[in-house]
């Protein structure tokens, strides 16, 4: 099933997103279906925030960078209550975009080395040390369960000049080929 994705403006894209435990409902599912929804609006992950749900899950399949890092060709995981414990190295900028804010894309910088601690589908925890584009999707979509939009790490001015364009996506006042929940959208 592909959920609708969740616009900019909606109250769950701001909230730090609680713990998931092995009781979870449907949790096989939802995996399933957020990486439907993923691949139908043609994005590299997917947080269970942007489609409405508050739990610390987000999915990656970085295989569309495989160009550029060869070595991302097949990468795909699902991560379970990640916690990133060190950033690394001098940030470098990015052009990133997201499906909860659709035709804005924007230089953001991150730094380029993680380590992050995650349980897998199974409960099984990882630790790794990850670096590069793949380490820029994870702390993006790491963003997302902490409450925090790339739009936040934007400065004042840009933010500013995006205003408008942002109260648009909220009101559905947008093109997407994909579904979508809209805060501000009027209904009749």
């Amino acid at each position: 099933m592909i959920y609708p994705i969740v616009a900019y403006g909606s109250p769950v894209l701001k909230k730090k997103a609680g713990i998931v435990d092995r009781e979870y409902p449907d949790l096989d599912l939802i995996i399933k279906n957020m990486f439907e929804t993923m691949y139908h609006a043609h994005g590299v992950g997917l947080a269970a925030p942007q489609v409405g749900m508050s739990i610390r899950l987000f999915i990656i399949d970085a295989t569309p960078f495989a160009d550029e890092e060869p070595e991302l060709k097949g990468v795909k995981k699902v991560l379970l209550n990640a916690q990133i414990i060190e950033e690394e190295g001098k940030e470098w900028k990015f052009n990133e975009g997201c499906l909860s804010i659709p035709t804005i894309r924007e230089d953001v910088e991150r730094k380029p080395e993680i380590t992050i601690r995650y349980q897998d589908e199974n409960f099984v925890e990882h630790q790794e040390k990850i670096t590069g584009i793949l380490a820029r999707v994870i702390q993006h979509e790491y963003d997302h369960i902490e409450g925090i939009l790339f739009t936040d790490h934007l400065s004042p001015l840009r933010k500013t000049l995006l205003k408008g364009k942002l109260q648009d996506i909220s009101k559905g006042k947008v093109s997407v080929d994909y579904r979508m929940k809209f805060p501000m959208q009027r209904r009749f």
